[in-house]
């Protein structure tokens, strides 16, 4: 059973009519899951706003009161990349609250895996700076809470761009694994195989810096010969997933070469770092070619719910084994 977040009726987030990051990227991942026939195995959940002391855990009261204030008062941009509106607070605490909610029934035994499809994504954002698109940092917010339970976390984040502001918020948390794969160099300019964790978390953040052209298959062996052994090591109870489908070769923000058929395989092995069901959230990150998006939803939880959904073939040949390399040297020596 599949819980799903996703409430594009209270979306009053408005980025402008040119912004990559835009209200229908929802409908086209909620789309996804209509094609992959899944709808029969999704279970909603009703939306929930974060609460300011879930917040706290992540983001210092000035800061939130910042941002909020700011989107009241009319809005504008918080930073280049990241323009908000009157409504964008409320929406991206029904994002946060979304994964809080998401984790609170899988914890009940209310489902197998759960799905967040809200914005603006959260990866980006510090613990007191918005950048890229976001504001709050949904999935950190989400792992801090799961943290303070005594939870052992792991962040994958398979987003094309590095997730900086979850890496800060964690580097020297050993209660959280971070996991990223993301293209090098594009922005934010973090995210180096060198980056391993602060004094207190020593090799509990890996870092796959990918060259343009990266497929499919080096991120399998990522997965298989540099990742396995750091999650076995650090034994997660819980797996959260910043699933960023801008990876995808259609994406107009970057140039790997993902297809569905890869999210769907790559998932396949990030379900295996979990102890076992209803301890996985996946948190929407990046996407913004609409109809790849909608296809690799598809066929990422169809993967998710040992289905057979694969719009397009996984894809093979590109750059990167030198990169797995290297990670496993830094990490594995």
């Amino acid at each position: 059973m599949l819980l799903l977040s996703a409430n594009p009726e209270l979306d009053h987030h408005d980025t402008g009519g040119r912004h990559p990051e835009r209200p229908s990227r929802i409908p086209a991942a909620l789309e996804g899951i209509d094609d992959a026939g899944l709808r029969d195995a999704v279970v909603e959940l009703a939306p929930r706003r974060a609460l300011a002391e879930e917040l706290v855990r992540v983001h210092p009261e000035r800061y939130l009161d910042l941002v909020e204030d700011f989107c009241r008062a009319g809005g504008g941009a918080l930073d280049p990349d990241t323009i908000v509106g009157p409504g964008s607070w409320d929406t991206a605490l029904l994002a946060a609250g979304g994964v809080l909610a998401a984790v609170d029934a899988l914890a009940g035994g209310g489902g197998d895996t759960a799905f967040v499809a809200a914005r603006p994504p959260g990866h980006h954002a510090l613990a007191e700076q918005s950048m890229g698109f976001c504001m709050i940092n949904n999935i950190a917010v989400g792992a801090a809470h799961l943290a303070a339970r005594g939870e052992r976390v792991l962040i994958v984040d398979f987003d094309v761009h590095h997730g900086n502001g979850t890496q800060a918020i964690f580097w020297d948390d050993p209660r959280v694994l971070y996991i990223s794969t993301h293209e090098w160099p594009l922005y934010p300019g973090t995210g180096r195989t060198e980056e391993t964790g602060g004094p207190g978390a020593p090799g509990l953040t890996v870092n796959f810096p990918l060259p343009a052209g990266a497929t499919g298959d080096v991120l399998l062996r990522a997965a298989d010969e540099a990742m396995a052994p750091v999650v076995e090591r650090f034994d997660p109870t819980w797996v959260l997933v910043s699933a960023g489908f801008d990876a995808h070769r259609d994406d107009p923000l970057a140039r790997l070469q993902l297809t569905a058929g890869d999210f769907a395989d790559l998932v396949g092995r990030i379900r295996g770092f979990a102890p076992g069901p209803g301890r996985t959230v996946f948190v929407l990150e990046g996407g913004y070619d609409l109809d790849a998006l909608r296809l690799s939803v598809g066929a990422t939880l169809s993967a998710v719910l040992d289905g057979h959904y694969r719009p397009e073939a996984a894809s093979a040949g590109g750059p990167g084994g030198d990169v797995v390399d290297a990670v496993r040297h830094v990490h594995h020596p």
